[in-house]
This record gives structure tokens, C-alpha cells and sequence, in this order.
């Protein structure tokens, strides 16, 4: 059975880092592109970062550019989002996402497999 588990979510300081992880069982990670979306109460899910099968990756926030990075450890079949200055607006549930087709995309439509998500807080 597919599934994906993400873990590392918690309450954190502004100014502050969360690693995010995003745990595959039941199929190769190495051949699968990944993406991390976010859901702020309220609003709609965004994709915010994707990782290539071949290592590469798109930036889908702006605002996180020079923040949070993504990275996968095929030997662990996990992937990992690096999250770091954290502020109150990255405030949100976070999800891990397989593409149907192995491309990356910043639309939610186009992931077929959703991890259950972990809450990130960012607060003083």
C-alpha cells in the first residue's frame, strides 16, 4: 500500500527552524518527484516547494526563497523540508505529495497521494 507520513511539524519562535519529513512506503521514492504544500486556516493549499526523481527543484512561494529548501535521502525514502527563519504567515498544516505523473507542479490536482499532514506553528 502507497502512503506517505510526514513528521517534524511543531511550535516554533519566529526567527526559528523546523526539518520536515516526508516518509514513503510501498513504492521507490528515488523514482518519484515530491511535493510540500500548505494549508493556512482559512485559505486555500498552495504548493510550495518540489523535488525532481533527478534531484532538482521549483520554488512555488516566493516568500520562501532563501528559507526553506528541499532535499530527499533516496537510501531512506524519505524526503526532507528545511525550514528556516520561520515566520507567523508559514503558519499551517503542511503536506507531502506524490505527482501522478512524476513532473512537479505547483497545482494540487496534479498529486494523487497525500500524506496526513503536520502542523506548523510559528508563534511567540
Amino acid at each position: 500500500q502507497l502512503q506517505l507520513v510526514e513528521s517534524g511539524g511543531g511550535l516554533v519562535q519566529p526567527g526559528g527552524s523546523l526539518r520536515l519529513s516526508c516518509a514513503a512506503s510501498g513504492f521507490t521514492l528515488r523514482n518519484s518527484a515530491i511535493g510540500w504544500f500548505r494549508q493556512a486556516p482559512g485559505k486555500e493549499r498552495e504548493g510550495v516547494l518540489c523535488i525532481t526523481s533527478g534531484g532538482g527543484s521549483a520554488i512555488y512561494v516566493d516568500s520562501v526563497l532563501g528559507r526553506f529548501t528541499i532535499s530527499r535521502d533516496n537510501a531512506k525514502n524519505t524526503v526532507y523540508l528545511q525550514m528556516n527563519n520561520l515566520q507567523p504567515v508559514d503558519t499551517a498544516v503542511y503536506y507531502c505529495a506524490r505527482p501522478t505523473g512524476d513532473r512537479c507542479s505547483r497545482l494540487a490536482d496534479y498529486y494523487d497521494y497525500w500524506g496526513q499532514g503536520t502542523q506548523v506553528t510559528v508563534s511567540s
